[in-house]
């Protein structure tokens, strides 16, 4: 699994996201006509198809990903001197926030190598910086401005100078060297601002905005954080304004200029079922889910069809992510119980487990209740 954390492991995301070949549709009969290997195989093949389900556009994450395609575009080809308006991308746990945020900047890095490769063909001589548009970290559990700077640091493969000062200017310099035009800060809620580190690594954020990056901010319920506080919503341009830093504590008082930090707050809820629209719109997105699955006994409507609707909907609140480790562990356990269909029996017997979460704070609220069966 590529480290999106890393610029290699970023690129091998980047450069192979979609290539999954799924497993072939068999029919039962031809199933039973293959060799215990040749079933143990397509099993495990269709195994995997069900745990690598596409990620599936929805009405919520479509607003995401236009409004961040649309951001980071016009910021890139921005050459005026000023702040870059940033975006801070909130909603619950398990909703795809990182995944929709990641496909967008994908979607911009690939159109805007192609420009590069045109406009600057080949090695440029005289230079060894890497080309690197688009950068992802995720913010440490336990935040300082130093953490912060080592984690922006590490996606590069940087060194860590030895104190603050040094370190944001390696930093700096990162991102100007690489020519990264988009910065992705993901878990952004695990700061806590009655702390006096946290605050500090906020006042730092705000700053690397004066680097003609653009910031994107990824966390859980973004208005109920605290992160807004000292913000203010424009009427004008329906953005939050956060005003230059002021506060003693900075650690950089001299990086504040005159230039305000504005952010456009969007939201990626749950499917919502209590309207024609919603419903639509979730029936819609299990069709998707349905065509993608390899059961041997799974029907048109398998899905879609009935109670089904209703029970997926009860079993997950709308939740993209709790969704789909539903499925997953449903269709493996239809596969080994030979059961080859998903129905609410077994699914009633199928606990929603989310798997290893050390890397999760649930005080930031990066996991969701589970819904009761």
């Amino acid at each position: 699994q590529p480290d999106r954390a890393r610029w290699e492991g970023w690129q091998q995301w980047r450069e192979s996201r979609g290539s999954f070949t799924p497993a072939p549709r068999l029919p039962a009969a031809e199933y039973q006509a293959l060799s215990p290997r040749g079933r143990a195989l397509h099993d495990l093949h269709r195994t995997a198809t069900h745990v690598n389900l596409r990620l599936q556009e929805t009405p919520m994450s479509r607003k995401v990903s236009d409004l961040m395609r649309g951001r980071l575009q016009n910021n890139a080809v921005k050459f005026t001197p000023g702040t870059r308006d940033g975006l801070m991308i909130s909603g619950g746990g398990f909703q795809g926030k990182t995944e929709t945020a990641c496909q967008a900047a994908a979607e911009f890095e690939d159109l805007w190598r192609d420009i590069r490769r045109q406009l600057v063909p080949g090695p440029v001589p005289g230079t060894r910086d890497l080309f690197i548009p688009v950068a992802y970290c995720r913010l440490p559990v336990r935040a300082t401005p130093k953490a912060l700077c080592k984690t922006i640091l590490d996606f590069y493969g940087d060194p860590h100078p030895a104190t603050l000062h040094d370190l944001v200017r390696a930093v700096r310099d990162a991102v100007r060297d690489h020519f990264t035009t988009a910065l992705l800060i993901d878990d952004i809620t695990r700061l806590r601002l009655h702390r006096g580190d946290d605050q500090d690594t906020l006042d730092l954020i705000r700053e690397l905005m004066d680097l003609n990056v653009t910031l994107v901010l990824i966390g859980v319920d973004i208005p109920r954080s605290g992160l807004l506080r000292g913000a203010y919503a424009d009427p004008r341009t329906n953005q939050w304004v956060f005003p230059d830093i002021k506060r003693g504590r900075s650690h950089n008082e001299a990086a504040a200029t005159q230039t305000e930090r504005r952010f456009d707050l969007v939201d990626l809820g749950p499917f919502d079922y209590a309207t024609a629209e919603g419903m639509s719109a979730f029936l819609e997105h299990l069709a998707g889910i349905e065509d993608q699955l390899r059961l041997l006994r799974s029907s048109d409507g398998m899905l879609t069809a009935g109670n089904m609707p209703e029970y997926l909907f009860r079993r997950t609140h709308g939740i993209v992510g709790l969704l789909r480790r539903l499925i997953e562990d449903g269709c493996a356990k239809a596969i080994s119980t030979g059961e080859e269909r998903l129905t609410p029996e077994l699914l009633a017997g199928t606990a929603i487990c989310l798997g290893n979460l050390a890397d999760l704070d649930p005080e930031a609220g990066e996991v969701p209740p589970i819904p009761d069966r």
